[in-house]
């Protein structure tokens, strides 16, 4: 294929749905891109959409074209952000994920450091998903649990992710307070609707629960959240939690078995760049005073 104007414009028809929507996206005459669609379905010898009255849906071998320009096409975006993270100076975008029981701690720390670099672009990634640093897709992660092993990281140690067992007063006075691991019988907890994970705590949950005590379910940290403070159930949360809602309390002594490593992760080829050291080495210092995670 000897031209990817042609392709990156088939994939942005496909995407769009119509000429005007990619002609919009692409900057470009609605009348270019059907000349490309055209030029590259003759080179082809294919039919690569089909045409009617709503726009273009791609037809099976152009399916199989935009499989392929929809990965080089990700891979450009990414090469870019990590052209963009790699100049001496702090600004630009800045890519931070993390999970989403962090962003209570990690916005207002991002929110300063803008304040010190006013240039700073921040986009914050949150989610289950492990966004990859080897295709830029993020200059900077959090992660809890074992050490990171992907190739070509920068791992660091942020301390343990400590985790409090809570229970709202309201729960507590419905159900009364466990007095110690031995007395969880016929209490309610909130909990994840996934067994195969492999969190500390959640091991913890299936060694010394029933299934059926888990009576509200979601795989979402602040939806956990929110269902213990309503008060369906007794539920893990991070530490600080109870520092925003001191009404909260601790139905039993936290056991270190509960708690998992917090890394600091960059890559190595963006781990020296002016802006990537100055986030990660306010952050460190942040940590190191604020959290709650030694």
């Amino acid at each position: 294929m000897d031209n990817w104007d042609e392709v990156r414009t088939a994939f942005q028809v496909a995407r769009m749905g119509t000429v005007s929507g990619a002609a919009d996206v692409l900057g470009v005459h609605h009348a270019t891109v059907i000349r490309h669609i055209d030029a590259l379905e003759g080179k082809l010898g294919v039919k690569l959409f089909q045409r009617h009255a709503r726009g273009y849906t791609a037809t099976e071998a152009g399916e199989d074209l935009l499989l392929v320009a929809k990965a080089t096409d990700d891979q450009f975006s990414q090469l870019e952000g990590r052209i963009k993270g790699s100049g001496d100076a702090v600004s630009g975008e800045l890519v931070v994920t993390s999970l989403e029981s962090m962003a209570r701690l990690l916005a207002p720390i991002m929110t300063d450091f803008q304040a010190e670099y006013p240039e700073v672009i921040v986009r914050y990634l949150t989610g289950a998903r492990l966004f990859r640093l080897e295709y830029g897709e993020a200059h900077v992660a959090l992660r809890a649990g074992p050490k990171p092993q992907e190739l070509d990281n920068v791992v660091q140690s942020l301390g343990r992710l400590r985790l409090g067992l809570f229970a709202s007063p309201s729960y507590i006075e419905r159900h009364g307070k466990p007095s110690g691991a031995d007395d969880l019988a016929g209490h309610r907890f909130v909990g994840p609707d996934e067994t195969r994970l492999r969190a500390p705590f959640l091991t913890w949950m299936k060694d010394n629960l029933k299934p059926e005590q888990i009576v509200f379910r979601t795989m979402d940290a602040i939806a956990t959240e929110q269902a213990v403070i309503a008060g369906a159930g007794i539920g893990f949360l991070p530490l600080w939690v109870s520092h925003d809602h001191p009404e909260l309390q601790e139905v039993m002594p936290a056991l270190d078995e509960w708690s998992g490593e917090l890394w600091l992760v960059t890559h190595v080829d963006l781990h020296r760049t002016t802006k990537v050291q100055a986030f990660v080495n306010f952050l460190k210092d942040r940590a190191a005073a604020d959290w709650v995670c030694s």
